[in-house]
């Protein structure tokens, strides 16, 4: 059966891009494939070294988890710092990772200029952290979006080194997965770049509807199209974009027709936009409370997904420790 990974750091709410960009196909792989999804607190650490609440955050993406829909039964979900195993083969794979090529990765120069009093090793070396959350269950998909594809390429390039290094064909190439799709990036409110917290155009799985109505009708739009089926600015299209995830079909070809008719309102459509967002996530948002003070179904949750992640990994380990040449006296 074909092994499917993803994680999501713990920097906040799960907003509108993670879970359409991710969840609904988590929640339909979960019954089809072997499945490992985790909450990335490791991996926080990089952006937010000193983070106000680590493990309320992790309670918090747990819960919006299992609100949008994942099994602990049929799916492995675990927290990241909660198996050691992934910290032994990050430095592992260390080894035979090259400064030269970790300092060109795009993200890393993105983040060195977005955090330059922050550029820690941690930051440098996220590609082999990612790999190594990849590598440890050798996983051969990952639903990724686009911006994360060169990451999983690198994961990819680990997997080659070492078996060629070791001479041996142990770790498998992970591919980007969604579902038979093609990958996707959910657009932010702003009109550029994706969704995100850190973006600060974003749509949260818990926002209540005052919150989504607001955001939706600061969302950027443009002067409005002045001749029929005129090409769409960027900001436009989000908009588009967001309302094919949300609302009916009908609705969609609606204000599809009063764009390409140049008798579209954008304070219409993002009026309608956010009443069926609303309509979306007001569901996820109650089911995201319940859980999160359900103090005993979390613990449970958090060791099952434990146990069966480090069953998996500590085979993993074990048989990469053996390959290297580690030998116990």
């Amino acid at each position: 059966m074909e092994i499917v990974l993803s994680g999501i750091r713990p920097t906040g709410n799960l907003h509108m891009g993670n879970y359409f960009g991710a969840l609904q196909n988590f929640v339909k792989m979960q019954h089809q494939y072997k499945c490992y999804f985790f909450i990335a607190d490791l991996h926080s650490l990089t952006t937010h070294p000193t983070p106000a609440d680590l493990h309320g955050n992790v309670r918090t993406v747990l819960a919006e988890y299992l609100a949008c829909g994942l099994d602990p039964e049929a799916a492995t979900i675990f927290v990241q710092s909660d198996v050691p195993e992934i910290s032994e083969l990050y430095l592992l794979l260390n080894m035979n990772a090259y400064i030269g090529e970790l300092e060109r990765t795009t993200t890393f120069k993105d983040k060195v200029r977005a955090q330059p009093d922050n550029v820690n090793a941690g930051l440098l070396t996220y590609p082999v952290l990612q790999a190594a959350d990849i590598l440890i269950h050798k996983a051969t998909k990952v639903p990724v979006g686009k911006d994360q594809k060169p990451h999983l390429e690198i994961t990819a390039k680990y997997a080659r080194r070492f078996n060629q290094l070791y001479k041996v064909d142990y770790f498998p190439e992970p591919e980007a997965f969604n579902f038979g799709e093609s990958l996707i990036k959910v657009p932010g409110l702003d009109g550029s770049g994706k969704m995100g917290k850190s973006e600060g155009n974003g749509i949260f799985l818990a926002d209540d509807p005052k919150v989504i109505r607001k955001k939706v009708m600061s969302a950027v739009t443009d002067a409005g199209p002045t001749v029929s089926n005129q090409d769409m600015t960027d900001a436009v299209k989000n908009l588009f974009t967001i309302m094919d995830i949300v609302s009916a079909p009908d609705t969609v070809l609606h204000f599809r027709e009063k764009y390409n008719t140049c008798e579209i309102r954008y304070g219409d459509m993002k009026k309608q936009l956010a009443e069926d967002i609303v309509t979306y996530l007001t569901p996820i948002r109650e089911k995201i409370n319940d859980i999160y003070n359900n103090n005993a179904y979390l613990r449970k949750v958090v060791g099952i997904g434990t146990e069966k992640a480090r069953e998996s990994a500590s085979k993993t380990l074990r048989e990469v420790r053996e390959i290297i040449g580690f030998r116990a006296f």
